[in-house]
């Protein structure tokens, strides 16, 4: 088969594209291929040939598994990502529709993969004003801390100074609309947040993206494309791939952040 068959090959078959991943991992026995995706031989046989003719996979004479060739590896590790990606789109597509991207930079949009495992909390319509539950239960377990607001949230100032009083190293980028309220309606906890010797805080114009990352988690909440915060959904992600692009959204901000 040429090899302007090859996309075709993979995205009309499920089967296909799966046992191409599937062999991406390891090679693997015909009992296992047939276990894994619960088939007879007389169904997976045909998509096994088809795959060796298209020079994508073959099966090793001395131990009897089938392999992926050189070729099928190339393609197995290039056809993964867009895979994951268009898993992450389709994983909840009205918050990628409806949600201005604008206040993620365009090196961490080309990352966005990164957020494959993440996932969405979308709170109910009477529990708009308790939000972000998944930022309370998990702010307290953390040994660092780092987060952009553009947004003021009541139950935060007294969140954080308790944060500063237990010596938890927190670095906070607030916007100066977020900033000068928080100083007109919490000046004395605001005093006590930036006295504490594990504290830091900037101040930026603005921000179209309100997030926090530690050292055990990330959540990102956005705004809709017509301007209003969202304060309903979130993105959360625990896992290491997550927890770094969050870091680097961090940097992203601290570099144009001003320190106070």
């Amino acid at each position: 088969m040429k090899s302007k068959g090859l996309l075709s090959l993979l995205t009309f078959s499920e089967k296909r594209k799966d046992l191409l991943l599937f062999l991406l991992e390891q090679p693997s026995t015909l009992t296992n291929i047939r276990n894994k995706f619960n088939v007879s031989s007389p169904e997976i046989a045909p998509r096994i040939r088809e795959m060796e003719s298209a020079n994508l996979m073959y099966k090793d004479p001395s131990t009897k598994m089938y392999t992926l060739t050189t070729t099928g590896m190339i393609v197995a590790k290039s056809f993964k990502p867009f895979l994951d990606m268009v898993g992450l789109l389709e994983k909840n597509e009205d918050f990628w529709n409806d949600h201005d991207l604008s206040g993620i930079p365009e090196h961490l949009l080309d990352r966005l993969v990164d957020l494959k495992d993440c996932n969405f909390y979308v709170d109910k319509l009477e529990n708009i004003y308790d939000s972000h539950k998944v930022f309370t239960e998990n702010i307290g377990h953390s040994s660092l801390i780092k987060g952009v607001s553009p947004v003021y949230f009541s139950s935060y100032p007294d969140y954080f100074m308790q944060l500063a009083i237990k010596n938890v190293p927190t670095s906070l980028i607030l916007t100066r609309s977020v900033y000068d309220k928080v100083e007109n309606e919490h000046a004395d906890k605001m005093k006590a947040y930036c006295a504490a010797k594990s504290t830091e805080l900037y101040l930026l114009e603005n921000a179209k993206v309100a997030f926090v990352v530690t050292d055990i988690f990330f959540s990102m909440s956005l705004f809709f494309k017509s301007g209003n915060y969202d304060p309903r959904t979130d993105l959360v992600c625990f896992d290491r791939s997550g927890i770094q692009w969050g870091n680097d959204l961090f940097e992203y901000y601290l570099s144009q952040a001003k320190k106070l």
